[in-house]
């Protein structure tokens, strides 16, 4: 069971980062923007982080069992979709629909970890858990360059399907579990939704529209009013879109804040790096997923060791690692490629670093709260991350350009939000 749940949440933050590699094929094939092409990375997020919360709820209404065999079927048949859209919008859509496939995925998943683990081995587990997830954001540029490379932007949804149903089919051996309860708040959801959409489309398109262009102050305005609506009926809902009261905890609403920075750090970080690859150093997809590989199998390896740790060093120390990293590119990115003496030490670091955050913040958050809120600390707390990345990915849009001076513009950005971490650990 564990096997299964470990598969379906790396299924689903895989998809967070895979993609990254196809962005300019995508664009080149339908005849977009770059810009416009980094939505299908966006609005995945967005769509993930909004249902994510409220699928915790759907887990105690329906049974872990029933909402983990939904959640992983409208993935997989949403990356069908994606895989033979015809049109940009088409690809929009199925991607959001395939990103709230993943939001029931997640808690789903880890209520089955939490159900069937003895309460002596909950915080191993959740690290284990954790650390798939881990890897799997960080291993997605490199699958996606081989991918990409080889069969072309639709094969990163086709594989989808094979593991879909693999999942599908293991999933047999989890026992129903109790169902019942209320549904969650779906206009609290949709507001949610909405708002982080919103807020999205704003800060990508600022640049362009211009910052005081009524069209941006308009999404920057229609976000904080949906958003605050959103957070105001989460106060007073029976079964609210997000779960405020677990905020009460000084330590798990810091987990929560550093987990939206690392999020916003992480997922600009990880697509920034192949787009400059692909563009300034001329690389191929599949060369530079393969640049990228060193520092997944490093973020694989430190995510685990970090499970048996205090969350708090780790997390610290993931985050100054990172952040001396991110200090190195904002002075040193050269024009020039230098894989052996620049790429390869900085991706290492990089990959340490990330490793160490998102496990340290996941049991953090996890292990702040009773036992039997787990499952929604963690799915908050993957919210907050995701609402990062959504943000993240929307400011590399509006930074990002075609010069090294860009790209360091964007290292600065998640540099500055990875020493936010740093000091929220302090708390953890």
């Amino acid at each position: 069971m564990l096997v299964v749940a470990a598969g379906a949440t790396f299924l689903a933050l895989l998809d967070t980062t895979v993609a990254n590699l196809a962005v300019a094929e995508v664009a080149a094939d339908f005849g977009a923007s770059t810009s416009a092409a980094t939505w299908m990375i966006t609005i995945y997020a967005v769509t993930f982080s909004a249902f994510l919360a409220p699928a915790g709820r759907l887990a105690d209404l329906v049974g872990r069992r029933t909402l983990l065999l939904a959640g992983v079927s409208l993935f997989t048949l949403f990356s069908l979709a994606c895989a033979v859209a015809p049109s940009l919008e088409t690809l929009f859509v199925a991607r959001a629909l395939q990103g709230a496939g993943a939001a029931a995925m997640i808690p789903a998943s880890l209520a089955v970890v939490l159900a069937d683990t003895a309460p002596e081995r909950r915080a191993a587990a959740i690290g284990a858990w954790s650390a798939a997830g881990a890897f799997a954001a960080a291993v997605g540029p490199a699958l996606g360059g081989v991918l990409v490379d080889g069969s072309g932007w639709r094969a990163l949804f086709v594989i989808n399907l094979p593991v879909g149903l693999a999942i599908l089919a293991g999933a047999r051996v989890i026992p129903r579990g109790a169902a019942g309860g209320r549904v969650p708040d779906v206009l609290g959801t949709l507001l949610l939704g909405a708002g982080i959409g919103a807020a999205a489309l704003g800060i990508a398109q600022g640049e362009d529209w211009g910052w005081g262009d009524p069209r941006t102050l308009a999404a920057l305005a229609g976000a904080v009013v949906a958003t605050g609506a959103a957070l105001r009926r989460s106060f007073t809902h029976a079964t609210p879109a997000l779960e405020t009261g677990l905020w009460r905890s000084r330590r798990f609403a810091s987990a929560n804040v550093a987990s939206l920075l690392y999020g916003a750090a992480l997922f600009p970080w990880l697509l920034v790096g192949v787009l400059f690859l692909v563009t300034v150093w001329g690389y191929s997809a599949l060369e530079a997923g393969l640049a990228m590989t060193p520092g997944a199998v490093v973020a694989a390896g430190v995510a685990l060791a970090a499970s048996r740790r205090n969350p708090r060093p780790a997390v610290i120390g993931g985050a100054l690692v990172l952040a001396l990293a991110g200090a190195i590119c904002v002075a040193a990115l050269p024009a020039d490629p230098s894989f052996l003496t620049f790429w390869l030490p900085v991706g290492v670091l990089i990959g340490a670093g990330t490793g160490a955050i998102a496990t340290g913040i996941s049991t953090a958050a996890a292990l702040s709260v009773p036992p039997e809120r787990f499952a929604a600390a963690v799915g908050l707390n993957q919210t907050a991350r995701l609402l990062g990345g959504a943000l993240g990915v929307a400011a590399l849009a509006a930074l990002v350009g075609t010069d090294v001076a860009s790209f360091k513009d964007v290292y600065l950005f998640c540099t500055l939000a990875t020493l936010g971490v740093a000091v929220l650990g302090r708390r953890l």
